[in-house]
């Protein structure tokens, strides 16, 4: 099945075409009800901004699943690619999200103005998006794919930034409860109470609790939250504050290669709970004299415990009637572990007072873990002069982060098998500590210029430094500070309105992405002494030159665009793992040369009926490295080949119904083939999925405002499809395909909400 569903775009575009025409006259009409009109339309292209921007209003959150991960509601966008193991998107060492071929960790992520870091799993400078609020309470989301906002808080944006926002408290008082149950014994409660404006402001407060099986093996994922904001309006000024906190426990599914998968199937997991099948296979495979790669095939068990608080204040001024100020301070703290119960370390017995072995308190297995803790705060502050023909725009940023982060072992004794949902303690080693300060400081200028009534061009630049300092506090490694700066980094723009229902758009941006202040993971810290010294002084942090254009359309009840763009993307960043994953051997960083992007998206929703909503995307692009790199002294030819995990065509439709009672929705989501090898000799084909939603709203039921029931099902078809790729991240080549970085997507599975509003 290689390109599905091509007439997809060709009849959206028809019918961009001959609807409206048949609904309007020659000339465009903008009076008060074709406005209301178009504001039903739920996903828009962002007509008037000098760059790509795509967004979606609370409608396409309310109306998602409940707790599915937004950014799962966002990957109906073009350029988004979104993958993740579970139903909901929210298994965290498995979410993937990348944006024209440029990865989760090399894009920007903000919630009410405050930076989320990169969301990478073992998270250094942020929390992701799923643990920093409650799906519930997303109001809008909005999503730049080449060239972000100049003064978005990111140090990691070479490819877009994709900005979310909380919901307000309702104006009147009010309660809110939901119960979801699901497949694989899935519950879901969420409750939230409203306190209604008052001369104090208004208030809301949330409270999540989630639990799930696995769809395979054993082991539950478990997510508890609190949700808390405020606001005060004071004539044309507001105030707000938010803390939120999150409690995640998530039990691993096993990474899986295409030999393990053809070998066992796609269900095969970790051993856990069955400790004893565990020892047996670290007894019979995993020791050093007789080591064969099937040790790697499965573990005892994995898991990712993290705590998390943050909490934002804003005052978002009107200093005259033509100047805001916009100054938002945040706090950060996470407690954080990885858990694996490695066979590559042992635990010793006990002694006795004699100093002999007591039986039955060793074993061949260890739990190994990375350790994170985040103190970070920061300031966020914006300014705007609005003179007329010139809008001028000012904005710094600055953040503090002490990042802590280790790597330990923990004995693990069969009379005393420690919890995978607990944070273990008191140590038997520690293999490496290391304590982290990251001060980042952003300032961006720019000037928006109304030449004509038609007319807008824009120009700006960003100035950023971001200075890691690193301490080996245990173990062996590098000590050192190292800087990633960029003085200049401009962003051009310009918009053409052709009519009042066309314009056109171009932008030229430069972005830097900071070295990653950790251990682990693509960072400059993460080998050895000797490698740090020789690699800080000659280290280049990677950039991006982006070029997009596009054509934007709108009328009654529908809104379209298509953008091209090509991405010159420098000083690649490439950390070699050195062995399997689980023996944490350090890995080997250097700059490996340049990407070129290239690609082409369409976007179109509209208004069938009064009722009736469709949506359509598509992606067409082509990622492929420039240069050939050397690894291991041996020359690896990657030049010219595809750009790992980006996948060439994506296609996504979705048709929804709601007419303020019955409410539904159905999407087909297509990809094709993703290499996870940087010689393309291995790959993973493409899939098609389709998920669909119906539900019910009865107004004044009893003493209840609003009584709703909603019942979803994805991958209704219950196809077997590899939805992660490089979860132990990517290999220069796989011929033989043992390779495990894989991770098979959900089956289908089922989900029934039942929600009362008081």
């Amino acid at each position: 099945m290689k390109h599905p569903m091509p007439c997809a775009l060709a009849l959206a575009l028809s019918l961009a075409y001959a609807l409206p025409a048949s609904a309007q006259s020659t000339a465009p009409s903008t009076d008060a009800s074709d406005r209301a009109e178009l504001e039903r339309v739920t996903v828009s292209v962002g007509r008037g901004q000098l760059r790509s921007v795509q967004s979606l209003n609370q409608a396409e959150f309310d109306n998602a699943p409940a707790g599915t991960s937004p950014l799962a509601t966002v990957a109906r966008l073009p350029g988004v690619n979104f993958q993740a193991a579970d139903g909901l998107g929210n298994y965290e060492w498995s979410t993937r999200f990348t944006v024209r071929g440029f990865s989760q960790n090399q894009l920007g992520f903000t919630l009410d103005d405050v930076p989320l870091g990169d969301m990478s799993y073992g998270n250094f400078n942020g929390l992701h998006i799923s643990r920093a609020i409650s799906s519930e309470n997303v109001g809008r989301a909005s999503l730049s794919q080449g060239a972000g906002a100049l003064e978005a808080a990111s140090s990691s944006n070479l490819g877009g930034t994709l900005q979310f926002y909380s919901n307000d408290p309702a104006g009147q008082f009010g309660f809110r409860a939901s119960q979801t149950l699901g497949s694989d014994s899935a519950t879901r409660t969420f409750l939230r109470v409203d306190s209604g404006a008052s001369s104090l402001g208004q208030v809301y407060l949330s409270y999540t609790n989630q639990d799930a099986d696995k769809w395979k093996g054993s082991g539950q994922q478990k997510l508890e939250q609190w949700n808390f904001k405020w606001v005060k309006t004071v004539g044309d000024s507001r105030l707000s504050a938010f803390a939120n906190t999150s409690r995640r426990r998530e039990v691993d599914y096993q990474d899986l290669s295409l030999d393990l998968i053809k070998r066992r199937g796609d269900t095969l997991d970790n051993f856990y709970p069955d400790f004893t099948a565990a020892v047996n296979a670290a007894n019979t495979l995993c020791q050093p004299s007789n080591y064969v790669a099937a040790c790697d095939d499965q573990y005892y068990a994995g898991a990712g415990l993290r705590n998390d608080e943050l909490a934002g204040a804003t005052a978002d001024l009107r200093l005259a009637t033509n100047t805001t100020w916009k100054t938002t301070a945040y706090y950060h703290h996470n407690k954080g572990m990885g858990l694996w119960f490695t066979p590559y370390t042992a635990t010793p017995a006990l002694k006795d007072a004699t100093g002999n072995d007591i039986a039955g308190t060793g074993s061949p297995i260890a739990e190994r873990t990375t350790e994170y803790g985040i103190h970070r705060w920061g300031v966020v502050s914006n300014a705007e002069m609005d003179l007329g023909e010139h809008l001028l725009k000012a904005g710094v940023w600055f953040e503090d982060n002490d990042f802590d982060q280790a790597r330990r072992f923990y004995a693990v004794r069969p009379n005393a098998l420690p919890s995978v949902y607990q944070f273990p303690s008191n140590p038997m080693s520690t293999q490496w500590q290391y304590g982290f300060n990251t001060k980042t400081t952003q300032f961006s200028l720019s000037d928006t210029w109304s030449v004509t009534k038609e007319l807008t061009v824009g120009a700006g630049f960003k100035s950023l430094k971001v200075k890691i300092d690193g301490q080996l506090e245990a173990g062996t490694g590098p000590s050192g500070s190292i800087t990633a700066q960029k003085n200049f980094l401009p962003q051009l723009g310009i918009n053409y309105r052709l009519s009042a229902s066309n314009e056109l758009y171009g932008t030229i941006a430069r972005n830097m992405r900071a070295y990653q202040g950790a251990a682990t993971g693509t960072s400059p810290f993460a080998t050895t002494a000797a490698g740090f010294d020789a690699i800080k002084g000659t280290l280049k942090p990677e950039t991006s030159d982006t070029v997009e254009a596009g054509w934007r359309t709108s009328g009654r009840g529908y809104e379209g665009s298509v953008s091209a763009y090509l991405v010159n993307f420098k000083d690649r960043l490439l950390s070699i793992q050195q062995g399997s994953g689980i023996q944490g051997n350090p890995v080997v960083l250097s700059n490996v040369g340049d990407v070129r992007a290239t690609g082409v998206e369409g976007a179109l929703s509209f208004r069938l009926a009064p009722t009736l909503t469709w949506y359509n995307s598509v992606s067409l692009s082509k990622s492929t490295y420039r240069d050939d790199v050397v690894s291991g002294g041996t020359p690896v030819a990657i030049r010219g080949k595809r750009v790992t995990d980006a996948p060439d065509t994506m296609v996504k439709s979705q048709l929804g119904y709601d007419d303020g009672a019955l409410f539904g929705s159905i999407g087909v989501d297509y990809m094709s083939k993703r290499y996870y090898s940087y010689t393309n000799d291995a790959s993973v084909p493409d899939r098609t999925l389709v998920n669909v939603s119906a539900g019910y709203k009865m107004k004044n039921v009893s003493m209840l405002r609003e009584l709703s029931l909603q019942a979803s099902v994805s991958n209704l078809f219950d196809k077997h499809y590899i939805s992660t790729i490089g979860s132990n991240g990517f290999t220069n080549s796989d011929k033989d395909g043992t390779y495990a970085t894989l991770l098979p997507g959900a089956p289908r599975q089922f989900y029934v909400t039942l929600t009362g509003k008081f």
